[in-house]
């Protein structure tokens, strides 16, 4: 039997499971869950995965899900299909959380219903029969930064180390045996076509900013206090000045928050905090511009006499997506959505997990369309489940596919030609070594 044979049966597996996997997605949808918290969405993986025959390990990384299956035509390398647990924080979204205000605004609820539709797929089709190697079937946790107060307070208690999922991961071991790793993400973004790979992808460095001052009474005696939500407020400012100093080449991106300006009105603030992201598209890149935001908000200290502590926290690498892996992709997406949909992207300037595990390894990061409205935002929705849902799970098993048929001639021809960064070690002492605290006495 052919690849193109053997895909043809399992999208004809998919296709009878279709309802079942837009019923996973949607489920996930109507019950967000913020990083490392995903509790229900990872018992739903896991028990589904249970039924489909498989022995998944949960727990890894709090809430991570991993089950795997040795194709029957012999030994090869470890391919990982990956999907999102996690949900995020967006004010004012129609199916958000009432209690933590989390919504799937990112579409990671369909990526979860496409890598168990994916298993779906290929499991009915007996397809494992005829790839050599393994798959890696893995649902993680907390790829969107966010909740950054209560995931530092998990590491302090010594659950976490890194704050975001597939960096745990990698330091936790679980992507020690795999070899190369892909997941598809959706897009609401028309210009992506209805299928698509990017370049590449911002890195990011995680910063908190505490100013302390002084408490005084607004009123009467506001001469005796020294107000930390100013000097935050010139931080920030400085901030936006040193702006025109980026290079437009570097996409660098600084868009901090406010999470807290004071205890009540009538106080003049003692404790102002802030969070914020340095993206670039280069390491070089966002450690420069990073010293220069520190810079900035020394100077909101300096100017009120206030003492600012700084934490700088690992983020996420920049990522590129393997070559020959998209080439693959390419031609699924020429069967699957016709090839006048599919879309070449350029760089994206957000960031994402994928890109700490494209140090170490090749990866595959493309866009799926099915939504519509913006990323991250209340108007963000799935308005096609057929091609959200069920084509993605197609695109993740035809990948399988093409990279663990024919004795798994496609990923070790990736392997062959990927030249990952960094090792495994190398990766670890190098976010290790981001990480620092800084007290500045203005």
């Amino acid at each position: 039997m052919t690849k193109d044979e053997l895909k043809a049966r399992v999208y004809e597996a998919i296709d009878r499971r279709a309802q079942e996997i837009v019923g996973l997605g949607e489920t996930i949808r109507k019950n967000p869950e913020l990083g490392f918290k995903e509790v229900k969405t990872a018992r739903l993986v896991e028990e589904t995965f249970s039924k489909l025959g498989l022995s998944p390990k949960a727990g890894l990384a709090l809430t991570g899900v991993r089950a795997d299956v040795a194709g029957r035509a012999g030994a090869g390398p470890t391919f990982a299909l990956l999907g999102e647990l996690d949900a995020l924080v967006v004010a004012g979204h129609p199916v958000a959380d009432p209690a933590t205000g989390a919504a799937h605004a990112c579409g990671h609820n369909a990526q979860v219903a496409g890598l168990i539709g994916a298993a779906m797929g290929l499991l009915d089709a007996k397809a494992f029969d005829l790839l050599a190697g393994r798959v890696v079937f893995f649902a993680v946790p907390a790829e969107e930064y966010g909740d950054i107060e209560w995931r530092v307070s998990q590491a302090r208690a010594g659950r976490l180390e890194f704050l975001g999922g597939k960096p745990e991961l990698l330091r936790l071991g679980h992507f020690d045996d795999v070899d190369l790793s892909m997941m598809i993400h959706l897009t609401p973004r028309t210009e992506d076509g209805k299928a698509g790979v990017p370049q590449s992808n911002n890195g990011c460095i995680v910063k908190t900013i505490r100013y302390v001052g002084r408490a005084a009474h607004a009123g009467g005696a506001p001469h005796m206090g020294i107000n930390a939500l100013y000097a935050a407020k010139i931080g920030l400012m400085a901030v936006n000045a040193i702006r025109e100093t980026f290079k437009d080449e570097d996409t660098i991106r600084v868009h901090p928050i406010v999470t807290h300006g004071g205890s009540q009105v009538n106080v003049i603030p003692g404790e102002a905090r802030l969070e914020t992201y340095v993206r670039g598209r280069s390491v070089e890149a966002i450690l420069d511009a990073n010293k220069k935001v520190d810079r900035a908000f020394r100077a909101g200290a300096l100017a009120l006499g206030a003492k600012v502590e700084i934490e700088t926290l690992p983020g996420y690498m920049p990522m590129t997506c393997d070559a020959t892996m998209a080439e693959h992709f390419k031609k699924n997406a020429a069967t699957l959505v016709g090839a006048e949909h599919y879309r070449q992207i350029g760089h994206r300037t957000g960031s994402t997990d994928m890109g700490d595990l494209s140090m170490v390894m090749p990866v595959l990061h493309p866009y799926i369309g099915g939504a519509r409205g913006t990323g991250h935002a209340a108007d963000f929705e799935i308005v096609d489940q057929q091609l959200a849902y069920v084509t993605l799970s197609k695109a993740l098993a035809a990948m399988a596919v093409d990279m663990l048929g024919d004795g798994a001639a496609g990923a070790k021809d990736v392997i062959a030609k990927a030249r990952p960064p960094m090792t495994r070690e190398q990766y670890l002492t190098f976010q290790r070594g981001i990480a620092k605290r800084e007290v500045y006495e203005g």
